[in-house]
């Protein structure tokens, strides 16, 4: 059930779409960021909102790469793997997070700190290899500099 909050969030939201179904993204993220990922019982109460369907709504949140669909850490690190951080070395960035936090891509460390996804691209290919933690975005990211960007992140 959608508390009190999310739902005055999400009143508010839909007042800027002429369909309510336009909010969907705004929506599914606006319950992530309280409950930290969408819930199927999340999902149902938020397309009931909306006056949609609960698949219309999945389909959209399991295509938008920034919704969870499943718990994650309390800190989430994309490792971008597009063509650009591909050739500059996106894949020794990834074994160091292994390496350093014992996370394979697609898992969450053992301590709940830390989930680590691949994601397409970021944007930032005139300084890849790249990776987003959070909403933060960090460029030219070398292997010897993976510890430093996650220490800010307990």
């Amino acid at each position: 059930m959608l508390s009190e909050i999310e739902r005055r969030e999400l009143e508010d939201t839909v007042k800027h779409y002429p369909d309510k179904r336009g909010a969907a993204i705004d929506a599914l993220l606006t319950v992530q960021r309280r409950r930290g990922w969408i819930s199927d019982e999340s999902l149902l109460d938020i397309a009931q909102f909306l006056e949609m369907t609960a698949e219309d709504l999945d389909s959209i949140a399991t295509f938008y790469n920034l919704v969870f669909r499943k718990p994650v850490g309390r800190h989430v690190a994309f490792v971008c793997d597009s063509i650009s951080c591909w050739m500059k070395g996106c894949e020794r960035v990834q074994e160091q997070m292994k390496n350093l936090y014992d996370v394979d891509l697609g898992q969450t460390s053992a301590d709940g700190r830390l989930t680590v996804l691949p994601i397409a691209c970021l944007g930032h290919c005139e300084r890849a290899p790249a990776m987003m933690v959070d909403q933060e975005v960090y460029g030219d990211v070398a292997p010897e500099k993976v510890k430093s960007i996650m220490d800010k992140y307990e």
